[in-house]
Formats: C-alpha cells, structure tokens, sequence
C-alpha cells in the first residue's frame, strides 16, 4: 500500500467524522468509500482510535500552519479575527459539516485517550493563536487568554447553531453580534 492510499484514507475518515462524528465511522464504510478493502484500512490504521488519532492529528498541524501563515502575514488583529471566523465558515459551507475536532470534542466521552488529546491539542492550537492576535489588538485586551478562550467557544457554537438548522446565515448573525457585543474585536 502506498502513501497515497493512506491519505486517501484519511481524507475520506475526516469527511465522514466532519458529517457524521466518530462513532459514524466504520472501516467497512470507510473502506467501500475508499474502494479498497476494510483490511486494508487496518493495514494502515489498526484501530479506529489509531485512524481518529491520525486525522486529528493532521487536521490540527493543517491548522497550525494555516493559522501561523496568517498571523505572519498580517499583524491586524481585526482582519485575523474576520479570517479566523471565515474558517469555521468554511466547514459550514461544505455540505453542512463541523469543525473536525469541534464534532470531536462533542463526543469526548466515547473517544480513546488518543484521540482525546489530539481534540485538547487542536483547542490548544487555537486558543494560543487567538491570545497571539488578541495581544496585538490596539485596545488592548484584559486577560488575553480567558478572552481566546471565550472566542473560541463561541465560534465553536455558533458553527453547532447554525449546523443544527442547516442555515448559515445563523453562523453569519451570531458572529456579527459577537462582534457588535465587543466579544470579538473589530
């Protein structure tokens, strides 16, 4: 098997986890969606939380880098915050679909240890990330890290909200009045 092949893989594990959650996920499905055999699967992951583990994993370093590039490329605390909610957006407008480890975390209980602290390193990722851009904030911003904390969350829950109706003209009303409140800076 091929690099490739595991990548495709997981690919197609993160589709179905961002639809679907972890316990929606089973090698034989994942295995006809691939075109490949469930042994297969195991061959490259030998258990779901090995699999789970492994996309988290990925979809957080995709995050960190995503992230990182944008802070460099900008030092606008405003025009980082837009770009961060448009992220979360983006999973919206992909067939209705949750941030990977938000609809993770949502099933935190019923996941291996693994994949459990993938799910903590993506928040962490995040939540670092955000006190970053909320310490260039030129109001400057009291307890930076409670506050990107508090943002994270929220986004987080207004992409469930608006999940939860298949309408993502709720995700858009709830970040604007997050906006308007003072939650997320201007």
């Amino acid at each position: 098997m091929t690099v490739d092949t595991r990548e495709t893989i997981m690919d197609a594990a993160r589709a179905i986890v961002q639809a679907h959650g972890y316990n929606g996920l089973s090698f034989r499905d994942l295995a006809a969606e691939v075109g490949i055999k469930s042994a297969s699967v195991h061959y490259h992951f030998p258990t779901k939380g090995d699999l789970g583990a492994a996309i988290a994993r990925r979809y957080t370093e995709t995050a960190r880098v995503d992230l990182d590039d944008l802070l460099a490329r900008t030092s606008d605390s405003s025009a980082c915050l837009a770009r961060y909610t448009a992220i979360f957006r983006r999973a919206l407008e992909d067939d209705n679909c949750m941030c990977l480890c938000g609809i993770l975390a949502a099933e935190y209980d019923d996941l291996p240890p693994a994949v459990k602290a993938e799910v903590r390193a993506f928040a962490d990722v995040n939540v670092a990330w955000l006190t970053k851009v909320l310490a260039l904030a030129p109001e400057g911003i009291v307890q930076p890290g409670q506050r990107a904390l508090a943002i994270f969350a929220a986004i987080g829950g207004a992409q469930l909200a608006a999940r939860s109706r298949n309408d993502i003209a709720i995700y858009d009303a709830i970040i604007e009045s997050y906006r308007t409140s003072g939650l997320v800076p201007r």
